[in-house]
């Protein structure tokens, strides 16, 4: 979760006076890190996932589940074995685990303990690590408690749902519902989370549309929400409208950021490369958010929507009345049409494939910012990206670290880079480090097990090798992608919504076929086979995920599926390994009720 640093983190009042001098540092150590690592040729394709968990209490004798406060000192106790076992290499298997800090209180995040490569034989190791991370986790358990991989805790923000008990009091996020014990106890969480609050002008306002049986009363206005509270000035904002009706009302960053998700980042052989996974795994966001959906419950009530993702995007959503248009501008520089927590805006990749048409939203981007980085050697799609996350403010700036060689440090452009959480984030080296060009692929929900979680990683990673090397287009305008996002939030959207999706993926010279395959896209136009130009609109039509994932019989040209380019990697997996190892590959068509021959 973003930068972790120890010092002095300023409150939003004095925060906001150094929020030029940050963005302006952060733009030149951008530039070091490009000029430095432009050039950078790796071997191969790296990558490694994280899993986020939750630790929950259970009363035995009263039938109870509660949030475990203790997972920040079992952190403490794990990296301390991790820092032992990195003096000692010699002591044992936590070296192959790794251990984060999280948002919640109760949360973990663990991940492999280095990198995995891309053959098929890092592929298997993947879910034996999962398991090993559980069971080094397990060992600093009570009795009665338990780590969970589960998206969203059910009663978080109703009645007693932790363990122990604290009242939500609290002045930093002044929830109606939640308290601030509940929050890291680390400098960054409750600073990020008050002065969210403050530049907001207001705490968060999350509403989730409520799910209607026979007996849930229309409107549906929420009994449980303290309406008469008076703590807090914000205390009256539910009243006044943020809590709407038929809705089920969240005002804290808990809510979002309590969730835990399944993210994969990739080291890619260079930054062409890197940018490329950018921009095709992007599309394949929403999907993979229907495929995962596994949250449709907050604070105790059923929702209308299978997914996490549009409430840990209102949860940080710190525009201002201005930004959001609700006021015109006098304080503030744009209106911004998205939480920094959303879909990305902008394609960025250097293939001649990427049309201009694709990159239809009004992208908002500070044009100064812009302009330096072109007069720098940037190019335009790249400056645009960086512009655009530029747009924001640093929410949390540490005292200590006002001033920093920007040669050396990159910590005022981590401060902004880290704190546009989007679908996919495209991240420079670190400085003075062998690590290269990587992306990170953010939407996937966390499942129960570690076989699911596994399947899923395994299936992005191979999806990233066979878009890098059969150079596949799944180009789509983007404004399709933020409906399909949308889309996905829907219940039971993998199997009853049609999401924007591209006819032709792959592109024919590169695996050889016939003329009677797909659309040529050599020099970024697109033809059918008698070689006449078809609209952007002709590319992409709506499709279930069934026909995305395995391929739809187009009736005038006969296209490569998916489903050929899966059952080529059945057949390499079935070659190499022994038919139980293949669990990755059936659990994907179980999920879809799909029968393929191995």
């Amino acid at each position: 979760m973003g930068l972790l640093t120890m010092g002095t983190p300023l409150p939003w009042e004095q925060a906001k006076q150094h929020r030029d001098h940050v963005r302006n540092h952060g733009i030149e150590q951008f530039l070091a890190l490009y000029y430095k690592s432009r050039d950078i040729q790796n071997d191969s394709l790296l990558w490694g996932d994280e899993v986020e968990y939750i630790v929950v209490t259970y009363d035995e004798e009263n039938k109870n589940a509660k949030l475990s406060l203790r997972a920040f000192e079992i952190l403490e106790e794990l990296r301390k074995e991790e820092e032992e076992d990195q003096i000692n290499p010699n002591s044992g298997k936590v070296l192959n685990t790794s251990w984060k800090p999280e948002y919640g209180r109760y949360m973990l995040e663990g991940t492999p303990g280095k990198p995995y490569g891309s053959s098929l034989s890092d592929l298997i190791q993947v879910e034996q690590n999962m398991k090993l991370r559980r069971e080094i986790a397990e060992k600093h358990l009570e009795p009665d408690e338990v780590l969970i991989t589960l998206t969203s805790f059910p009663r978080l923000g109703q009645g007693q749902f932790l363990e122990s008990h604290h009242e939500p009091i609290g002045p930093v996020s002044r929830s109606l519902f939640v308290p601030d014990e509940i929050m890291n106890p680390h400098a960054r969480f409750p600073t990020l989370t008050a002065n969210i609050r403050k530049r907001r002008g207001s705490k968060v306002a999350i509403n989730m549309p409520i799910y209607h049986d026979k007996k849930t009363p229309k409107p549906f206005i929420d009994p449980t929400i303290p309406r008469d509270r008076n703590l807090y000035p914000e205390d009256s904002e539910a009243s006044e409208g943020a809590a709407l009706p038929d809705h089920i009302y969240m005002d804290s960053m808990v809510f979002g950021m309590g969730c835990s998700c399944l993210q994969i980042t990739f080291q890619a052989c260079n930054i062409d490369e890197a940018r490329r996974l950018y921009d095709h795994l992007a599309t394949m966001s929403p999907i993979m958010l229907a495929l995962t959906a596994a949250a449709p419950i907050y604070r105790g009530y059923l929702s209308d929507v299978d997914c996490r993702w549009n409430v840990i995007s209102s949860s940080v959503d710190d525009r201002t009345k201005e930004e959001r248009g609700l006021e015109p501008l006098k304080e503030d520089r744009f209106v911004i049409n998205k939480s920094r927590y959303d879909s990305i805006d902008c394609y960025i990749s250097t293939e001649k494939i990427l049309k201009p048409e694709y990159n239809d939203l009004n992208l908002v981007y500070d044009k100064k910012i812009c302009e330096k980085l072109m007069d720098n050697g940037i190019d335009e799609l790249l400056a645009h990206h960086i512009s655009h996350l530029f747009i924001r403010d640093p929410l949390v700036i540490f005292e200590e670290l006002l001033d920093q060689d920007d040669n050396v440090s990159s910590d005022h452009f981590e401060n902004i880079q880290s704190t546009n959480w989007q679908t996919m984030r495209f991240k420079p080296p670190p400085p003075n480090s062998n690590i290269g060009w990587r992306v990170e692929f953010r939407s996937m929900e966390i499942q129960f097990t570690d076989f699911e979680n596994a399947a899923f990683a395994v299936f992005v990673v191979l999806l990233a090798r066979v878009i890098l090397n059969y150079r596949l287009n799944l180009y789509i305008p983007i404004s399709k992608v933020d409906e399909n996002m949308g889309i996905a939030h829907r219940r039971n959207a993998v199997l009853s919504e049609n999401f924007w999706f591209r006819k032709n993926i792959v592109q024919d010279n590169e695996l050889n076929h016939s003329n009677n395959s797909i659309n040529l896209c050599l020099n970024g136009n697109s033809t059918n086979i008698n070689g006449t130009s078809i609209s952007i609109e002709d590319e992409y039509e709506k499709m279930t995920i069934n026909e995305i994932i395995n391929g739809k019989i187009l009736i005038l040209q006969q296209s490569i599926s998916w489903r050929n380019i899966w059952n080529l990697l059945n057949c390499v997996l079935k070659e190499k390994f022994k038919l139980k190892q293949l669990g990755y590959v059936i659990l994907f068509n179980h999920i879809l009720n799909i029968n393929v021959i191995l």
